[in-house]
């Protein structure tokens, strides 16, 4: 395992109507993969002006992995196949390498479930 941390930033544009939908695949990976060990965190979010338009902020520990085995895990199986339908567009993913985090929770709606 690569010890270097990396993020991975996430943007989908859906179809007017799909929210409940894709949101339910988001919430049923997202419950799933943070028990996997490379797993540090991830933060979904919805545009301000745009309902229909999603991020997601990832952090992992090994981008190798997360690509040949988190990518394959039979929990996705259903999201990735559905994905296309929900989308305007094929979604976007960028790799950052962190350089400093800070985090201070001091809303409720955003502490760690």
């Amino acid at each position: 395992m690569d010890p270097t941390p990396f993020v991975l930033l996430v943007t989908f544009h859906l179809k007017p109507g799909c929210e409940d939908e894709f949101l339910a695949f988001i919430h049923r990976t997202n419950d799933a993969m943070r028990h996997e060990p490379t797993f540090v965190n991830t933060v979904v979010h919805r545009g301000a002006d745009d309902p229909n338009f999603f991020m997601l902020y990832e952090t992992w520990l090994d981008r190798e992995d997360f690509f040949n085995v988190q990518m394959e895990r039979p929990y996705r199986a259903e999201y990735e196949a559905r994905l296309p339908d929900l989308l305007t567009q094929p979604r976007e993913m960028k790799i950052f390498d962190p350089l400093r985090s800070d985090f201070v929770f001091r809303s409720p709606s955003l502490q760690p479930v």
